[in-house]
């Protein structure tokens, strides 16, 4: 069998959703935790020679870069698939995965930003989350049915890293049962599945890690 190696940092969830599909899978794999931001190893500038970033999955030699490339390369291993088999089905996996990827960015927004420009990425985020509960998720256990898959892997970011952001900013919080109750049921079906709760990033090491980035975000716009 081919060597699978896995270039990851601690706290990214997009190296945390490539974690959690190989162990979806029952794919064996070496993890080698890179030191970031400032000295990246040679072995990952050489694997991802264009982004430079992590995650990036190394089968046999190969380098597979980009978290949403490799968890559709990830399928080359046909137990536990985490697309559907059925093109049109996969087809909207594969929107909402890049959806949701796309829209992240209000997440960070909200955390990073400071009074009016805070309160407009607030508004987005409630916007997004609105229409991923109306139309990604459904009545559905997961975004494909009752089992979960690409989408589920991407959206996966909120488990453990949107509590530890509401706690940094303080007196926010996004998905309530009341507010957003597919999405509440969601999270709880998604963080007590046991592959996820064995490989999630501790706490309040996230909280620590969210509240230095702030603070360091915070020094260079003001330096600016």
């Amino acid at each position: 069998m081919d060597e699978v190696k896995l270039f990851g940092f601690w706290a990214s969830p997009f190296s945390r959703r490539v974690i959690w599909a190989l162990k979806l899978k029952g794919v064996e794999y070496e993890y080698i935790e890179e030191d970031l931001p400032y000295n990246k190893s040679d072995l990952l500038l050489q694997y991802n020679p264009v982004h430079k970033k992590i995650p990036v999955l190394v089968h046999g030699g190969k380098p597979i870069a980009e978290s949403l490339v490799i968890l559709e390369y990830i399928e080359v291993w046909p137990h536990n698939p985490l697309l559907p088999k059925d093109a049109y089905e996969r087809s909207v996996a594969r929107f909402w995965a890049k959806f949701i990827q796309e829209k992240t960015q209000p997440m960070w927004e909200f955390f990073a930003k400071h009074g009016e420009e805070q309160q407009k990425a607030i508004k987005d985020n409630y916007e997004i989350l609105r229409t991923i509960e109306e139309h990604g998720l459904g009545d559905k256990k997961f975004f494909g049915g009752d089992q979960i898959g690409v989408a589920d892997l991407v959206f996966g970011m909120v488990i453990h890293m949107l509590a530890p952001m509401e706690e940094v900013v303080g007196g926010v919080k996004f998905i309530k049962a009341d507010s957003f109750p597919r999405l509440h049921a969601w999270v709880r079906h998604f963080s007590e599945h046991p592959v996820i709760k064995d490989n999630v990033p501790d706490y309040t090491r996230i909280v620590d890690f969210l509240e230095k980035r702030r603070e360091l975000y915070w020094k260079s716009q003001h330096n600016h």
